[in-house]
């Protein structure tokens, strides 16, 4: 069998120049720099345009993809253009091999051979390439370009729409701020960022862009930069991103070498040369954890998760753009678009555990835990977008590849609209604190209320919101109940973590609910009278964002759901999927189990109805009977039990990581260490120096006292003296006298005649 690429240069118009969706916001940011304070809404009109026209050229693309994946139509001929094969039973025919022996949905393709003009009609993957030269050096050309495939147009949907809405949220939000036309100049880079990042289609490409997002991050979460914690906030999550970017950096230029072949950084080459099984597995093993450290940078996975919380320094709608759609899921994205790196340096096919989806799995349920003693409902959402994220690491450590991607999908909505919510209440009290300004906003907000019910239900995977079906997919995906049921390893331990999380997820955001939402109201008026319902400017991205919560997960029903037909079923994978394509892995697909789609629910329940016992039973009776709306139990069990105190003091200190970080790393270094290497230098280095200055300048006495004036100028002055009583005695023999000349001229002439005599005699 002869097999190239499955990639195209010729497809429809809008998936050709896909790049211009990024350049809308570029130009915008450059628009709102030069033009945006003159402008009447100070420049938001700039990148709410943008991002709009933007988001309707995402959604174009994507009608224009969902079209090209199964009409596609190409010549057998075209070697760029189809994954072709000769038929040994037919030499005039030709067949094409993209789908038919490893798609999942191989009964939606159809192959239609024998066509005497060569032309083959079939339904291949067949992702859309388009790069021009940047520059070269060395034989090595350097490509800029897009790569069009169901990912990435997945991502340019999640990120235009989670954008638009962010940037019409926040013309309300942060209306009247000292840096309104700076705020929204960012954020339109921001998002081109994103959207650059996501289309590339080579690696250095890639990381281009993923420093831009790490950059606009800075900026963003550091907006109030006046305010310390605020520019310290920003200064750290720049600095631990920069530790995963080493990472990142040696696992890319390992990839160039060993994938690439030292000549290309071709995104879709690297991953077909892995995938046909031609590269090391060492170099994969090195790559693949190198990049794995990038990701727990960029995408919050324990223990370098410490900078995600901090980045809510930032406004809210800004928190909301990078928990949802930006910087913290092109980790996520990252190892999708690398996925054979992975598949095969972790050997994720038939194992049972590995770094990434162990990773994955610690990260979900520490970040579940951490959840349960914030106070600030900003930093409650942070630590479950730490959480969630862990459940995508795990699925794609796991080899769910879709239920990954699906989860990232989704959760983009849900956890979007939490986090608008949560500033829609914020906006409200002026304050973030649950426990002291907080309480009883149903009454005040209930629009904002219901927005943030949908929310917290489709974050619990509740039935049947969209969370409950992506997770259900990672779930199933780890193949660890039952017998596996057609997944690509037995990984029950992550199976229980994954069940764990789901229970933590639910009961964390019932305290949240009840915190926020219930009870009596807690907070300081400030003689502004009762907090009110927000605008239509926040209202109504809540209102979108509530209704994706609650049906976007119906684009990807399991396969064999009989409530819908089988035409309907797992339609997401089937146009995100690289399946059959030549650079991507032959992963497989676990069976849907509904036993475990139960107990995962009742999982789920217990924790929301623990935790719904302890706040709307125990807590709000007690509030009744002392008078005074409570946030927790005074004799509760942290009170009873010194393990129970324990824990919640290692909980409260976030494992003390910051304090590891901060006060031991960083004040190591910046108190002993720093001492240290201070004395080091001023007393051995500089010591050094000036022993050898020291040293120099007696050797120059030395050799300026002894030798230069007692031996040279002796030396010569001897001989100046010599020459001087020479030419007295030669002076007084120049007498004239012819008879002195001749004895001088014989005496000289019998010397030389010595000279001679013994120099022959040698």
């Amino acid at each position: 069998m002869s097999e190239v690429s499955t990639r195209t240069h010729d497809a429809n118009w809008f998936l050709e120049n896909a790049w211009i969706i990024p350049l809308l916001p570029a130009v915008s940011f450059l628009l709102i720099l030069f033009f945006g304070k003159r402008m009447p809404n100070k420049g938001a009109e700039f990148g709410i345009a943008a991002v709009g026209i933007a988001f309707v050229l995402a959604i174009i693309t994507g009608v224009a993809w969902i079209d090209h994946r199964d009409n596609f139509e190409f010549h057998a001929d075209d070697a760029e253009h189809a994954i072709i094969a000769e038929d040994s039973s037919a030499t005039d025919s030709l067949v094409l091999t993209a789908d038919a022996e490893t798609d999942d949905h191989a009964t939606d393709e159809h192959v239609d051979e024998g066509h005497d003009d060569g032309h083959v009609s079939a339904h291949p993957y067949v992702a859309v390439q388009n790069s021009t030269q940047w520059w070269q050096n060395g034989g090595v050309q350097f490509d800029a370009g897009i790569l069009v495939d169901g990912l990435s147009v997945m991502m340019l949907f999640v990120v235009t729409l989670i954008s638009l809405l962010v940037h019409i949220y926040s013309t309300d939000y942060v209306g009247g701020d000292r840096r309104y036309t700076h705020y929204f100049a960012f954020l339109s880079l921001f998002t081109a960022s994103m959207l650059f990042f996501v289309l590339s289609d080579n690696i250095l490409q890639m990381i281009v862009g993923w420093e831009l997002v790490g950059v606009c991050s800075f900026a963003l979460i550091g907006h109030w930069w006046e305010e310390k914690p605020n520019s310290d906030a920003a200064l750290k999550a720049f600095l631990t991103n920069r530790v995963g970017d080493v990472g990142l950096l040696v696992g890319m230029i390992t990839l160039f070498f060993a994938a690439g072949g030292g000549k290309t950084f071709d995104t879709i080459t690297i991953n077909e040369n892995i995938v046909s099984g031609t590269v090391g597995h060492t170099a994969l093993v090195v790559a693949a954890a190198s990049l794995t450290a990038a990701v727990m940078s960029k995408s919050g996975q324990f223990i370098l998760h410490t900078s995600l919380p901090d980045a809510l320094a930032g406004p809210t709608p800004v928190s909301a753009l990078i928990h949802a759609a930006t910087m913290v899921v092109a980790g996520i994205y990252m190892v999708a678009r690398l996925y054979p790196v992975f598949f095969e340096g972790m050997q994720i096919g038939g194992s049972s555990i590995n770094l990434l989806a162990t990773v994955g799995a610690i990260t979900l349920v520490f970040g579940g835990l951490l959840a349960f003693v914030q106070d600030d409902i900003k930093k409650v959402l942070a630590y479950s977008t730490v959480s969630q994220l862990g459940y995508m690491a795990m699925a794609l450590g796991v080899g769910a590849w879709t239920a990954a991607v699906f989860h990232l999908f989704t959760h983009a909505f849900f956890k979007a609209n939490l986090f608008l919510g949560s500033g829609s209440v914020a906006h409200a009290v002026h304050s973030f604190d649950m426990k002291k300004d907080m309480g009883g906003m149903r009454k005040f907000m209930p629009k904002t209320y219901i927005t943030f019910i949908i929310g917290s239900l489709a974050l619990a995977g509740v039935f049947p919101l969209a969370g409950f079906w992506s997770k259900d997919e990672i779930l199933v995906g780890t193949g660890g109940w039952l017998g596996g049921g057609g997944a690509n390893g037995a990984y029950t331990f992550h199976l229980t973590m994954g069940m764990i999380g789901a229970a933590l997820t639910a009961a964390y955001m019932t305290r949240c609910v009840y915190l926020t939402f219930h009870g009596e109201f807690r907070g300081d008026t400030h003689g502004h009278g009762d907090p009110h319902e927000s605008g239509p400017r926040i209202l109504y991205p809540l209102f979108i964002l509530s209704g994706f919560s609650i049906l976007i997960g119906f684009v990807n029903f399991p396969s064999g759901f009989q409530l819908v037909p089988d035409g309907w079923t797992e339609r997401f994978g089937h146009f995100i999927e690289p399946t059959g394509s030549s650079y991507f892995p032959g992963i497989s697909h676990a069976t849907p189990s509904w036993s475990l789609a139960i107990v995962a629910s009742l999982v789920a329940v217990a924790g929301a109805v623990l935790a719904f016992v302890y706040y709307f039973v125990w807590v709000d009776r007690r509030s009744k009977q002392v008078g005074e709306s409570l946030t927790g139990l005074p004799d509760g069990l942290t009170t009873t039990s010194s393990l129970a105190r324990a824990g919640h003091t290692v909980l409260v200190n976030k494992y003390y990581l910051d304090h590891l970080y901060t006060g031991v790393i960083a004040g190591f270094t910046k108190g002993p260490l720093a001492r240290a290497t201070n004395w080091v230098n001023q007393n051995v280095i500089d010591g050094t120096v000036n022993a050898a200055g020291e040293s120099a300048v007696a050797t120059g006495k030395l050799v300026y006292e002894k030798i230069d004036q007692g031996l040279v100028d002796g030396v010569v002055n001897g001989a100046g003296i010599v020459s001087d009583a020479t030419g007295q005695e030669l002076r007084a023999m120049n007498s004239g006298k012819v008879q002195n000349y001749a004895a001088i001229l014989f005496a000289g002439a019998a010397i030389a005649a010595g000279a001679f005599v013994i120099i022959l005699a040698l």
